[in-house]
């Protein structure tokens, strides 16, 4: 079994990583995946509730292969962003909201703008994810996770590429992180191999997850390079929790 924890698509066509369901599938099909965690790819600054409804359509369409995963810009108000999230969670049975500060300009713990809408999440006990890479330090630093983890130590989180996706190595400040608050959960996405072995080594198997970001890198490439990486350096059974097992517990899936 292998669940990629970290996937976009789009009903959009401007860009070539707008992908469609059906590409998607194709992709999860050539490297053998079984299902995904699918949320909208980066809209930049349109409105993210076509890109939710999209997911859902996807998600009610392959219940067994695409677990969907809302998405909000706070750029859009405290308040419509609320109900977008809400709609998310209840009508399209979304287990959380990412919130990308790099793609969507915004510092993930902003006071004002930010913070709000995280304790709204946390409220309705929601998973929350946030995109943590070098392509905006600043912004999505792993520190500025650990500062929000640790105001809300009930709500669970997802530390999206661990500090990975630029030309800098914010590995160490995110193993830090995931040390301090266990709970964070880090998708290994988009970020060195060996940064993800240096997480496993220090946090053991079961708070590291498999992760493509698809369709900005090649699925069956990724999942060959976990599987490279970790024959020699994990049991069976913990390998399996890396490449789908964490994920599914984490989101109450049975496998």
């Amino acid at each position: 079994m292998i669940i990629d924890a970290d996937v976009h698509i789009s009903p959009f066509t401007a860009s070539p990583n707008d992908i469609s369901i059906d590409e998607l599938l194709r992709r999860m099909d050539r490297a053998q995946v079984d299902r995904a965690l699918t949320w909208l790819r980066p809209p930049y600054h349109r409105d993210v509730a076509a890109g939710n409804r999209y997911v859902c359509r996807a998600a009610r369409e392959h219940p067994d292969r695409i677990i969907g995963f809302g998405w909000a810009d706070p750029h859009f108000g405290l308040g419509a962003m609320r109900e977008e999230s809400d709609r998310c969670l209840d009508e399209y049975g979304f287990a959380g909201i990412k919130l990308n500060g790099a793609q969507n300009e915004f510092t993930i713990d902003d006071p004002v703008l930010v913070m709000p809408l995280i304790e709204h999440l946390a409220t309705r006990g929601a998973i929350v994810a946030f995109h943590v890479g070098t392509d905006a330090p600043e912004a999505t630093h792993p520190r500025r996770l650990g500062r929000i983890a640790g105001l809300f130590p009930d709500t669970r989180f997802l530390m999206v590429h661990m500090g990975g996706v630029g030309f800098h190595d914010l590995s160490d400040p995110a193993i830090e992180v995931l040390q301090a608050h266990p709970n964070i959960t880090a998708i290994g996405s988009a970020v060195r191999p060996v940064n993800v072995l240096k997480a496993i080594r220090a946090l053991g198997p079961d708070r590291i997850c498999f992760g493509s970001d698809a369709p900005f890198n090649l699925i069956h490439v990724e999942v060959a390079a976990y599987e490279a990486l970790l024959k020699d350096e994990l049991p069976e059974p913990d390998r399996a929790r890396v490449m789908a097992g964490n994920i599914a517990s984490l989101l109450d899936i049975s496998l």
